[in-house]
């Protein structure tokens, strides 16, 4: 059986390949009877003797191979020489056809993050039998579904007050969102979990909440950046706080796209740009490969221009609320800034 598991949501990819683990038996079964194989390396013949070796004391094996469909995801600038293209085209059908010829006590898994459309040996594969589950990152509603069923799951409940809250202090990161869940429910100990809860235990709140509306400033969704600066606002935050805060982001994104091309691992890059949970890490990681330098710079540059004005006596929170929708619309306000 083939399955097929791609998208940006690492968590329920990993949850949805953990089930298919059980199937195989105990860890001492699954220790025997499973292969992990790497898609930018794996050949036919490795992949025929990872498959066809028979189960040992159980009815199935399974093999996992990471990367084998960003392995053939077309690039933006496709190679100028003919005979890499027909060795590709060339490479993806024969692994396609193989894929149909895999034994049956054999489950073999495809796990890979984002895949376009046009990914030749996912639309191949998508005509064939194989089971092709997307895992998009979780926005809005979903998200907030998500939050409920997980607190559910845990025999709590929720207040949706909480639960808005909750999505966006902590974002679609799954991982991070089912720890503070798990903290959550332990602090309320069988009553339902409200707003105070949520702002007193959930950890790196107001850091979350700059990088989402770093983020909505970056994609011009103004809506959404305005309402992010105005829950950090109402939230006690200080003007002069939040614009050190977003300058601080600004810079980290720009080191950021400096240091990934040092190929450091995630504690390093967490240790270098100074976070303060792994989470954070992975939300640079995203929002730096997303936007450009130029892009990048900016912002900052606006941000430097805001915080002159602040500290020469035009209020805080005016200065924000223009910096913000400068921003979003990619040109300079006519009232910026004029005393």
């Amino acid at each position: 059986m083939l399955y097929v598991f791609h998208g940006e949501d690492e968590f329920s990819r990993q949850q949805a390949l953990d089930e298919l683990k059980k199937g195989i038996g105990d860890a001492t079964a699954l220790a025997t009877n499973m292969a992990v194989l790497e898609g930018a390396q794996v050949t036919l013949e490795n992949l025929r003797g990872a498959c066809e070796t028979m189960p040992f004391l159980a009815a199935q094996r399974l093999v996992i191979i990471h990367g084998m469909l960003e392995r053939f995801e077309p690039r933006s600038k496709p190679s100028r020489k003919k005979t890499r293209l027909e060795t590709a085209e060339s490479e993806y059908q024969s692994f396609a056809t193989y894929f149909g010829q895999v034994p049956d006590f054999t489950i073999l898994v495809l796990v890979d993050g984002k895949i376009g459309n046009q990914n030749p040996l996912l639309k191949e594969l998508s005509k064939s039998k194989a089971v092709i589950k997307a895992f998009p990152v979780m926005r809005t509603a979903a998200l907030r579904q998500w939050i409920e069923k997980r607190v559910a799951g845990q025999g709590g409940k929720i207040s949706p007050q909480a639960t808005d809250l909750l999505a966006r202090f902590v974002g679609s990161d799954l991982r991070a969102m089912a720890n503070e869940i798990d903290k959550l429910s332990l602090f309320a100990a069988g009553r339902r979990i409200e707003e105070p809860d949520v702002r007193l235990l959930v950890s790196d709140a107001q850091e979350a909440n700059v990088f989402a509306m770093v983020d909505a400033i970056l994609e011009s969704r103004a809506v959404i950046a305005q309402e992010l600066l105005q829950k950090l606002l109402d939230q006690g935050a200080a003007p002069t706080y939040l614009l050190v805060m977003i300058t601080r982001q600004a810079r980290v994104l720009v080191r950021m796209k400096e240091l990934a091309k040092q190929g450091l691992s995630a504690i390093e890059l967490q240790s270098r740009l100074g976070l303060s949970a792994d989470f954070l890490v992975r939300k640079a990681t995203e929002q730096a490969g997303k936007y450009s330098l130029e892009r990048l710079a900016e912002v900052y540059r606006r941000l430097l221009e805001a915080d002159i004005a602040i500290k020469t006596g035009y209020d805080g929170e005016l200065a924000l609320n223009i910096l913000v929708a400068e921003l979003c619309q990619g040109t300079r306000a006519a009232t910026s800034y004029v005393h």
